[in-house]
C-alpha cells in the first residue's frame, strides 16, 4: 500500500533521498537551508538503526563505545525539523526503484513516491577474490571495518579469550585506522598488517615517505609484512560453521585468530543496477556533470557515483556534489526561487590531512607530479580506498622540480612540487609538521604565482603552530569534509552569530574529520576581535566573568569568602552557586589569602578531593599522599609508612612524582592515619589539590658522577617554597643535576637542568591527556636568580590563567607567545616584576600544613566519621586481595540505568513517617555555605542530610546509582538558573535535584529524596518503613563485589593477558602492547588483488 505524503506536504516537490549517511545528510542539510520558499518535502530512508554519523571518526568509537558522540546531528535536530519540508525513516532499506512511476519500495513494504530521487547509499567493502562475501559473512572471526556493526562485531569477538592475533589485510588510510582501533583493545597483543607494496600509504606518500610512516608503526610494536603473498584463508570447520584460523601464503602458513579486511571499497549501484539504471564499466552510477543518471530526475552523489569513470571514497568529493545538487535544485529554476547558472561537476580537491599512528600525514594537489605516468587512486580518511587504474612511477616527470625535507629524528618529511621554473606549486605531502597545510591547498587550487622563492616553502614553514587565518583569501577553503571557506566563518561572525558551536552547527566546519578545528577557531576568534566583539568566557550563569576577571575584582574588593562574592558579583538572590563556580571561587580565595580550606565559610566551595584533603577513590575510601621533597626520604619515615600502611590496611604504590601513595584510606581514619604520620615529622603532600604536587629530582651532585648540580638540594627548597600554594590547576617542577635529565624536567610545569654555567630553566611543559614538551625560558641562570625568575612565572600564571588550564596550553595561548613572557618576566617590559615576586613572598608566607591543623582540632576530627548517628563502619565495595595487597573490587564495564523512585515503595508517600535521624550540630550550619552529612537508618540503608543557607534542610539516598558509590554527601550543593537545587556527584559529576531526584545530567538515573525537619535542634526526616527503604536501597544489596563485574561484563583494560615464554620466542621481536593509532586502507596492487 502506497503511503501518501502529509496533505501540506503532498503539494511540495517529493525529494527522496536513499541513504542517510555522510553525504546524505549533507544534502538534507543543504537543501534544508537553501529552499526558502518551501517548494520541496524531503524523505530519506536510512537503513542502519541510527541517525547519521560520522564514518570519519569511527575509530574513536573503540573509545567511548557511544554512537550518539558520532552523530553529526543529535536525535532532536531530526525531530526540530518541520515535517512538511522533511520526513526520515531509519532501519528502513529502500529494496526496489521503479523509475517510471517514480516509487521506490522499501524493507517495511512501504512504497513512497518521489518527483526527484537522490541516491547516496554510499560504498561497501572490498575483499580480496580469495574471499567472496558470502564466505565472509559466514566464518567467524572474519569482519570489514565500514559500520557501527561491523565495529561491534569486532569487539565482541575480540574479547573472547582464545582471540589474541589478529592480522589486517591493507596498508592504506582504512588498513592502518583499523589496525589502531584492533591493537588499543587490551584483549588482542598481537596485530599485524599486511600489504603487497614495500610500505603502507602508498597511493598517498613516496618511498621516502612511506618508509619514514612504515618504520613509526613498527617503532610502536605493530607488525608490517611488506609483499605479502596471501594466496587463501584456512579455517576450521566443526557443528557452529567455519572459523578462521590464519592463511596460505606463498612461504609459510600465517596462524590467527582474527582478520579486518580493508582492501579498499566498491560502490553500492545494486539498488540501481537491478532498477535499470545505467552504470560505469568500472562500478558505480553512471552520472553526467549535472549528477543525473541515465533516469530521469534521478540522481546519484557521493561514493555510489561514478562521474567520467572515477568514483571517490573521500568525503569531500561527496559533499561537493551536495553542494552543486542542492544549489541546483533550489538556485536556478522554480517558481519563486532565485535565478543562477547551474553549477557542474568539476575535478573535485583530492587533498588530504589526517592522523596515522600518532603522525601527521598530508598531501595535496599533485603530489606526484614528479611521475611521468600520475596514478589515479582517491582515497579517504577512515573510508576506504579505490582502485581505478595501476600507476606507474618508474620515471620521473623532468617538467616539474621538488624540494624535499627529510629529518627523521623527528619523523618530518616535506616534498613540495613546483613547476619549472619555480613560479607554482603544483602539489605535496607531508609527515609530521602540516601546519601550512590549509595555506599550500588553497594556492595550489588557486594556481597563484608564487611571491617568494621555492626554497622559502620548506625553511620558512616552521611554525608554533596553525596561523590565525590573516593570510588566507576568503575563498579558501578551510573544511575541506564540507567545503567551508573562510569566507563562511567570518560572515556567520559579521551577521551576529559569536558562539562557535553555534557556527559549527550552522556551517559543518569541524564536524568531519575534525582536522581544521584549530585553524577554524582561530579565524573566529580573530574576526571576533576585529568586530569589536568579546569572546564568552564566563564561569557559568552564577559568575558572568571569567577566573581572571574574578580574582581581579576578589582581589579588588577586598572579599574573603563566597557568600560576600556572590552577594556582590553573583547573580541571583542568595544563590549558592555549582559544581563549576564553587571550586573556582575557593581556588581564587586560596591563591590570594591561602586560608584554611577546612574553615566554616569555605568548606562547602571544595570539589570531591580538597574537601576531606584527600583523593576520594572509587570505592569512596581515600588516599594518603605525605609530602616527599623531592623524593628524599629517611629511613625513620619509610618505616612509619610501613607501619601505618599495614595497621589500616593500606594499598601501597610508588607514585611518578616519587611519593609513597596508601589508597583505602576510610573516611574516619583519615586524622588518625596523618597523626600518626605528622608526629613522625611529615605533613601534607597536597596530592587533593589544584597546587604544587611534587618537585621531582635527580641525585645531582650529591651522588651522581655526572651531576654539575645540586638537584635535590634546589627541588627540596622549591618544593617546600610552593607547598601548599594552590593555582588554576595542579603544578609540577623537576630538576635535573646535567644534561642527561634523570628527573624529566621538561616534562614539567617549571624545569631546572644544570649547567657549567648555572641552570636553564623550562616553562610550559606537562604530561597528561595531552603531553607537552616544555619550552626552553631561560638558559644559564645564576642560583640566585632562579627562585625569583618562577616567583614571577608562576604568580603571573595564577593571575592570569582560566579555570582548570594547565600552564603549557596557558602559555600557548598567551597573547604574544612565549616571547612576551620572556619580556615580561625577564626584561619586565611591564613594570610588575617586584609586584610578582611579592605576592608570592606574601602567598607562600601563609603556608601551614592543613592536616596538622585538623588533627589538632577535635570539632574538625568529628567531621570525618562515615555517619553522624552512628559509629559503625559501611564499606561499598568488595575488597579483593591482589599481588599481596587488598584493592576494591572492578567496577564492571557499564552499570544498567537505575531509578529509585517512591512510587516503588509499598507505602505511599503520604502515610511516610518523621524519623529522627541527626541533629543540627551535626550538620553544623552556617549562612555563608552548604554543608552535609551522612546519617544510617534501618539495618541497612544510608542517607544524606544537606543544609541550604535560607532554605533549610534537605535529604536523598547516599549512593549514586550512576558506579554504586555512596558518596553523595560529600557533593557540592548548588542550584540551577531557575533556582532548583540539587548535589552534584563527587565521582563524576552526576546532578541530582534535591526535590524531585531527577538527574540533569543522566536522565537514566533518578534518586529517592526526602522531606527535612528540625524539631528543637533535632532534624528529622519523613520515610518509609525500614524495611521497604533497606529492600530498595540497602548498602549490602547495591555493594559492588567482585562477582558484580563478572556479572555485568569487565572493563576491558582490566583484562590482561600474559603470554608465556614459549610463546614469546615465536613472536615478532618489534611487537609489544603500546602500539596506538592507525587509519584507513585501500589499493595498494593489481586491479585483481587491491589490497
Amino acid at each position: 500500500m502506497a503511503i501518501q505524503p502529509p496533505p501540506e506536504a503532498s503539494k511540495r516537490v517529493q525529494v527522496m533521498v536513499v541513504g542517510l549517511g555522510m553525504v546524505g545528510i549533507a544534502f538534507i542539510e543543504k537543501m534544508l537551508t537553501l529552499d526558502t520558499v518551501g517548494k520541496y518535502h524531503i524523505r530519506t530512508c536510512g537503513e542502519e538503526p541510527t541517525v547519521a554519523y560520522n564514518r570519519v571518526g569511527l575509530t574513536e568509537y573503540f573509545q567511548h563505545r557511544n554512537v550518539s558522540e558520532l552523530y553529526l546531528n543529535p536525535v532532536s535536530w531530526y525531530a526540530e525539523q518541520n515535517p512538511e519540508q522533511f520526513s526520515f525513516h531509519i532501519g528502513e532499506q529502500v529494496l526496489r526503484i521503479d523509475p517510471a512511476k517514480k516509487e521506490v519500495h522499501t524493507s517495511k513494504d512501504n512504497v513512497f513516491t518521489y518527483d526527484i530521487l537522490v541516491l547516496a547509499t554510499g560504498s561497501a567493502a572490498g575483499l580480496p577474490p580469495y574471499v567472496s562475501a558470502e564466505r565472509a559473512r559466514k566464518t567467524k572471526g572474519v569482519f570489514v571495518y565500514r559500520s557501527i556493526a561491523d565495529l561491534e562485531n569486532i569487539i565482541k569477538y575480540a574479547e573472547q579469550d582464545h582471540v589474541t592475533r589478529a592480522e589486517v589485510i591493507g596498508g592504506g588510510l582504512l588498513g592502518l585506522e583499523a589496525a589502531k582501533a584492533v591493537y588499543d583493545m587490551p584483549s588482542v597483543p598481537n596485530v599485524s598488517i599486511h600489504i603487497r607494496q614495500d610500505y603502507p600509504l602508498n597511493r598517498q606518500l613516496d618511498a621516502s615517505a612511506g618508509m619514514l610512516v612504515l618504520r613509526k608503526i613498527e617503532d610502536l610494536g605493530v607488525k608490517v609484512v611488506t609483499k605479502s603473498t596471501i594466496k587463501d584463508m584456512t579455517t576450521r570447520t566443526d557443528e557452529s560453521g567455519e572459523t578462521f584460523t590464519g592463511f596460505q601464503t606463498a612461504s609459510e602458513p600465517i596462524e590467527s585468530d582474527l582478520v579486518i579486511y580493508a582492501v579498499g571499497i566498491k560502490p553500492r549501484d545494486d539498488l540501481a543496477r537491478d532498477s535499470g539504471i545505467e552504470l560505469d564499466a568500472g562500478g558505480g552510477v553512471k552520472i553526467g556533470d549535472d549528477l543525473m543518471s541515465s533516469a530521469k530526475d534521478v540522481y546519484a552523489i557521493g561514493e555510489c557515483a561514478s562521474w567520467r569513470g572515477n568514483f571517490y571514497g573521500l568525503i569531500a568529493p561527496g559533499v561537493e556534489m551536495a553542494d552543486i545538487l542542492a544549489f541546483n535544485l533550489t538556485q536556478t529554476h522554480g517558481e519563486g526561487a532565485p535565478k543562477h547558472a547551474a553549477r557542474k561537476m568539476n575535478t573535485p580537491d583530492l587533498s588530504t590531512r589526517l592522523k596515522l599512528m600518532g603522525v601527521d600525514v598530508a598531501s595535496f594537489g599533485d603530489h606526484f607530479a614528479d611521475m611521468r605516468v600520475q596514478p589515479k587512486i582517491y582515497s579517504a580518511p577512515a573510508l576506504g580506498e579505490v582502485h581505478i587504474e595501476k600507476p606507474s612511477r618508474s620515471n620521473e616527470n623532468t617538467a616539474v622540480k621538488c624540494l624535499t625535507y627529510h629529518d627523521p629524528f623527528s619523523a618530518t618529511y616535506k616534498k613540495y612540487i613546483f613547476s619549472q621554473d619555480g613560479q607554482h606549486l603544483l602539489g605535496g605531502m607531508m609527515i609530521g609538521d602540516v601546519g601550512d597545510f590549509t595555506k599550500l591547498v588553497a594556492i595550489t587550487k588557486k594556481k597563484k604565482k608564487l611571491d617568494v622563492p621555492p626554497s622559502q616553502f620548506i625553511l620558512g614553514s616552521k611554525s608554533e603552530g596553525e596561523t590565525n587565518g590573516d593570510d588566507l583569501d576568503d575563498d579558501t577553503t578551510i573544511c575541506s569534509c564540507h567545503n567551508v571557506t573562510k569566507a563562511a566563518i567570518t560572515s556567520c561572525v559579521k551577521d551576529g552569530l559569536t558562539d562557535f558551536a553555534k557556527i559549527k552547527a550552522k556551517t559543518k566546519v569541524g564536524t568531519g574529520c575534525g582536522g581544521c578545528v584549530p585553524l577554524a577557531t582561530s579565524i573566529f576568534k580573530t574576526e571576533m576581535k576585529k568586530l569589536g566583539h568579546s569572546i564568552n568566557n564566563n564561569l557559568c550563569h552564577h559568575i558572568k566573568m571569567s577566573r581572571q576577571d574574578l580574582l581581579y575584582t576578589v582581589k579588588i574588593k577586598k572579599l574573603k569568602d563566597f557568600r560576600s562574592i556572590m552577594d556582590t558579583i553573583g547573580t541571583g538572590n542568595g544563590s549558592q552557586g555549582c559544581e563549576i563556580c564553587k571550586p573556582a571561587i575557593g581556588s581564587v580565595l586560596s591563591s590570594l589569602y591561602n586560608e584554611f580550606v577546612m574553615a566554616p565559610k569555605h568548606h562547602g566551595n571544595q570539589d570531591t578531593n580538597d574537601r576531606y584533603m584527600a583523593n576520594i577513590q572509587r570505592d569512596g575510601t581515600f588516599s594518603v599522599v605525605p609530602r616527599i621533597a623531592a623524593g628524599e626520604i629517611k629511613p625513620e619515615e619509610l618505616i612509619v609508612i610501613g607501619q601505618v600502611a599495614k595497621e589500616f590496611d593500606l594499598y601501597t604504590k610508588i607514585t611518578g612524582g616519587q611519593r609513597i601513595d596508601m589508597f583505602g584510606a576510610k573516611k574516619q581514619d583519615l586524622p588518625t592515619i596523618w597523626s600518626r604520620l605528622i608526629d613522625a615529622g611529615m605533613e601534607s603532600g597536597q596530592a587533593y589539590g589544584k597546587a604544587l604536587r611534587t618537585v621531582k629530582s635527580c641525585v645531582g651532585s650529591s651522588w651522581c658522577r655526572f651531576g654539575v648540580g645540586d638537584s635535590v638540594g634546589l627541588a627540596v627548597d622549591l618544593e617546600n617554597r610552593y607547598r601548599g600554594v594552590r593555582a588554576p590547576h595542579k603544578f609540577k617542577g623537576g630538576v635535573s643535576g646535567c644534561v642527561r635529565e634523570c628527573a624529566e624536567a621538561q616534562s614539567k610545569d617549571f624545569g631546572l637542568i644544570a649547567t657549567d654555567k648555572g641552570w636553564n630553566i623550562f616553562i610550559g611543559g606537562n604530561g597528561g591527556i595531552t603531553p607537552r614538551h616544555a619550552k626552553l625560558f631561560a638558559s644559564d641562570v645564576p642560583p640566585t636568580k632562579v627562585v625569583r625568575i618562577i616567583d614571577r612565572y608562576l604568580m603571573l600564571y595564577i593571575r592570569t590563567a582560566d579555570r582548570l588550564q594547565r600552564t603549557a596550553p596557558w602559555v600557548e595561548s598567551f597573547e604574544g607567545g612565549i616571547d612576551k613572557l620572556r619580556k615580561i618576566i625577564l626584561e619586565d617590559e611591564l613594570g610588575i616584576c617586584a609586584d610578582l615576586e611579592a605576592e608570592m613572598h606574601a602567598l607562600v608566607g601563609t603556608y601551614e600544613d592543613e592536616w596538622k591543623r585538623a588533627v589538632n582540632d577535635p570539632e574538625l576530627r568529628k567531621q570525618f566519621k562515615q555517619f553522624a548517628n552512628s559509629d559503625e563502619v559501611r564499606p561499598s565495595i568488595e575488597k579483593i586481595e591482589e599481588r599481596g595487597q587488598n584493592r576494591a573490587a572492578d567496577w564492571p564495564k557499564d552499570f544498567p540505568p537505575m531509578k529509585f523512585e517512591a512510587k516503588d515503595l509499598p507505602t505511599p508517600k503520604e502515610q511516610w513517617k518523621w524519623i529522627p535521624l541527626a541533629t543540627v550540630d551535626d550538620l553544623r550550619p552556617t549562612h555563608e555555605n552548604t554543608t552535609s552529612a551522612a546519617v544510617r537508618y534501618g539495618e541497612d540503608s544510608q542517607l544524606a542530610i544537606f543544609h541550604y543557607p535560607g532554605k533549610g534542610y534537605l535529604a536523598s539516598q547516599q549512593m549514586c546509582p550512576h558506579r554504586r558509590a555512596f558518596v553523595l554527601d560529600h557533593g557540592i550543593v548548588g542550584d540551577d538558573k531557575d533556582g532548583n537545587l540539587y548535589v552534584s556527584c563527587p565521582l563524576h559529576k552526576r546532578n541530582y535535584d534535591l526535590k524531585t531526584g531527577d538527574c540533569s545530567t543522566d536522565p537514566s538515573m533518578h534518586i529517592l529524596t526526602f522531606e527535612v525537619k528540625e524539631e528543637a535542634g533535632t532534624l528529622l526526616v519523613k520515610l518509609p518503613p525500614a524495611e521497604e527503604l533497606d529492600e530498595m536501597i540497602g548498602s549490602s544489596k547495591w555493594m559492588v563485589r567482585k562477582s558484580t563485574a563478572e556479572a555485568l561484563g569487565r572493563i576491558p583494560a582490566t583484562r590482561i593477558e600474559i603470554v608465556p615464554p614459549s610463546m614469546r620466542a615465536l613472536q615478532d621481536p618489534t611487537s609489544s602492547p603500546e602500539a596506538k593509532h592507525g587509519s584507513n586502507g585501500g589499493g595498494c596492487g593489481s586491479a585483481a588483488l587491491d589490497w
